[in-house]
């Protein structure tokens, strides 16, 4: 059984603004690892989340979701297969493009990263246009792999990433609200 507990998690979310680009706030989840608490409550509520869904392997993106999906897998028994930015796998890779709040990138994943039918849960630190999560989603899936549900820590509304994933299970920790500025949670 995976303990719960209360963890402030927006007075441990740190606003960065201009960031990495002119008139992007982000949201930096350093704190958040660096609270042994608060880590492991994060953890631990993925966990929790993720339980009875099957999961074979945890997809984690790069970077922050390394993080997170790494002792996940591990807490599930599950493997731990890393989706990275194009050029940073030493192996045959499947490559899928993608858009974010402020740009464009690639994602890669090894080509023989995933078995066919194998249970997958994606993790990353935030849920923002949702161009990354949908980018690996299509990556898992042309594998032959089964994504059975996507967990983040935060998730910014506002940005309706959520819709891009649309039919998905999709669970944050944090959910900051459609509209930016009126923050009732």
């Amino acid at each position: 059984m995976v303990e719960q507990r209360t963890v402030p998690w927006r007075g441990l979310v740190r606003d960065i603004p201009d960031f990495p680009a002119p008139g992007v706030l982000f949201k930096d989840i350093t704190p958040v690892l660096a609270d042994p608490g608060a880590f492991s409550a994060a953890v631990d509520e993925l966990v929790a989340w993720s339980l009875g869904r099957g999961v074979d392997f945890v997809v984690g993106i790069e970077a922050r979701g390394f993080i997170l999906a790494a002792p996940i897998a591990y807490r599930l028994g599950a493997g731990f297969v890393p989706v990275r930015k194009a050029g940073k796998l030493p192996w045959a890779v499947e490559q899928e493009g993608y858009s974010l709040e402020y740009g464009a990138d690639r994602l890669e994943i090894h080509a023989d990263g995933l078995p066919p039918a194998s249970r997958v849960l994606v993790v990353d630190d935030v849920l923002a246009t949702g161009g990354t999560a949908s980018a690996t989603v299509r990556l898992v899936e042309r594998l032959g792999a089964e994504v059975v549900g996507l967990g983040f820590v935060i998730e910014l509304g506002f940005l309706a990433g959520r819709t891009r994933l649309a039919g998905r299970d999709v669970h944050s920790l944090i959910a900051y609200p459609a509209t930016p500025e009126v923050d009732r949670t």
